[in-house]
């Protein structure tokens, strides 16, 4: 696992936790990222990155992802996959991290913590939302569903 990819991990592990318990406290958060980070600054800064991103492009990230999961309403995708989800786009729409390996890195951790399926659900979605968002359907509005 690349250092990266850990601080993606770390990341998730820190969204999950936002939706299971929207109320906890930020700086237990803080202090969780730099002890699983072995104290790496950078790594943790990344990871703090991924997930202030996430936490504040939250409502947008979940229109687009209702819309492209077909058939699948936010609220019926498990914990996992759903900020696994959360996670892969923000890194597609908002930073530089080319499109195919945000998807690699967000199936990876499907593997490792979701169900069977996550891997494959969360390939196609993250490649719809890619595709949208590589044509220009991210000016600032909602993907079109196709």
């Amino acid at each position: 696992m690349t250092r990266r990819s850990r601080a993606r991990e770390v990341a998730l592990q820190v969204l999950y936790g936002d939706d299971v318990n929207p109320s906890r406290n930020l700086a237990v958060v803080d202090e969780f990222l730099s002890e699983r980070l072995s104290q790496d600054a950078d790594l943790t800064e990344f990871a703090r990155e991924l997930v202030g991103g996430v936490r504040r492009n939250r409502q947008e990230l979940d229109g687009w992802l209702t819309e492209l999961a077909k058939n699948w309403t936010l609220s019926r995708m498990a914990v996992l996959d759903r900020n696994v989800l959360r996670l892969g786009a923000f890194e597609i729409v908002y930073t530089n991290t080319p499109g195919q390996v945000a998807i690699n890195e967000a199936v990876e951790l499907a593997k490792r913590f979701g169900a069977k399926q996550s891997p494959q659900f969360v390939n196609g979605v993250l490649d719809r939302l890619m595709k949208e968002h590589q044509s220009g359907a991210k000016q600032g509005s909602k993907p079109s569903a196709s």
